[in-house]
């Protein structure tokens, strides 16, 4: 099957890494691993961050212009003209202009992956980016949610019987592999960040950038300030334009925090094998990627219990969620969570098991192939 893939809020090509970046590029993978000959049809951005209706107005217009040229693409020889369109992630800040348009014209089955509502932006700044994901998200054939939180939502717009939960997913067996060496590996990172083998390693992945994260890192720093009567070291993955910001928040923390800089995928994996516990306030967390890798590699997490992440993280069982925003909340957790060594383990092993039963690629694959029979499309 020929599936024209499109993702308005960042192509997956994109060169600033993110989690929807890589969750685009998955569902490529997992789509691509099927059989099917995926191609990425525009590389289009409608992501409008502040609301501007000019930008909106001038973003409707490039596709206007975009989907004249598709037209034209798709209508000549030889044929070229997909079988299925596949929209990843769509919502008022980045609106499906091109998808809609193509179905009505082509008469093609129309998919969004990640689509997500947010009512109170019906009015204000973003309504016209709101209006015109409403009408994509009306307009597909199958609505696949990635939270439970998302599903909710679209179900109110856009009613039940096209909407299917699909868990964020990556592909599990690379970070098993590597969670197999922990042993080897622990001695390692200790000598080349001078960690105490003897006291417990925390780990936080996120990009350094304004907003939501940097309001993490700056939530995660006043949790450990809570909790530095304990002891711990914490590992910082990853880099960007606030970095100096990052830094600057976790100095009173002094040498009980190292920074690692970005990592590359076999290193990253490495970090979440080492660790004992993944900590992340997930301040507007839509899942958390990350929570989802440490999972894989078998890392317990401690993170806030913020709109889509209880999907990821399972209470009490594969990690432990506190009240979001509550850092009081989060470094009690902490402490309870270094005090019982035993029960780490055994979310330890959940988490693995959590991870290959419910977000491996497999698991994606076969939910993907239960759609596409849905539609009455060669899976």
């Amino acid at each position: 099957m020929r599936i024209g893939f499109y993702a308005p809020l960042k192509p997956p090509d994109h060169p600033s890494p993110s989690g929807d970046r890589r969750m685009a590029r998955l569902l490529i993978a997992a789509l691509s691993g099927m059989g099917h000959d995926v191609q990425v049809i525009s590389d289009l951005r409608s992501y409008n961050s502040d609301g501007n209706t000019a930008r909106e107005t001038s973003i409707a217009a490039a596709a206007r212009d975009e989907v004249q040229r598709l037209t034209g693409v798709f209508s000549g020889p030889p044929p070229r003209l997909p079988d299925l369109l596949f929209t990843y992630h769509v919502y008022h800040k980045a609106a499906d202009y091109i998808g809609p348009a193509l179905k009505h014209r082509f008469n093609i089955p129309y998919v969004i992956a990640e689509p997500s509502v947010a009512p109170k932006r019906a009015n204000g700044p973003w309504a016209k980016g709101y209006a015109q994901a409403a009408l994509a998200i009306r307009s597909a054939d199958a609505l696949l949610c990635l939270t439970t939180l998302d599903r909710a939502c679209v179900i109110d717009l856009a009613g039940a019987d096209k909407v299917i939960a699909l868990p964020p997913f990556l592909e599990a067996a690379p970070y098993a592999r590597v969670q197999r060496h922990r042993a080897e590996l622990r001695p390692v990172w200790a000598a080349q960040y001078r960690l105490p083998a003897d006291e417990p390693w925390l780990l936080a992945v996120g990009m350094m950038r304004q907003g939501d994260k940097l309001a993490s890192f700056r939530a995660l720093a006043e949790m450990l300030k809570q909790a530095q009567d304990i002891p711990w070291r914490l590992i910082v993955a990853g880099d960007g334009p606030a970095r100096e910001e990052v830094e600057a928040v976790m100095a009173p923390l002094g040498g009980r925090v190292c920074f690692t800089g970005l990592l590359a995928a076999e290193q990253l994996a490495g970090a979440y094998t080492v660790s004992d516990l993944y900590v992340w306030p997930a301040v507007n967390e839509a899942y958390g990627m990350a929570l989802l890798e440490a999972q894989a590699c078998g890392l317990p997490v401690l993170a806030a219990q913020t709109r889509g992440v209880p999907d990821i993280v399972r209470q009490n069982e594969t990690g432990l969620l506190t009240p979001e925003g509550d850092m009081a909340a989060m470094a009690d957790g902490l402490r309870s969570l270094l005090a019982d060594l035993p029960a780490l383990g055994r979310m330890r092993d959940a988490a693995l098991a959590k991870v290959s039963a419910e977000h491996d690629l497999a698991a994606a694959q076969r939910n993907l192939t239960q759609v596409f029979r849905n539609l009455g499309l060669p899976a």
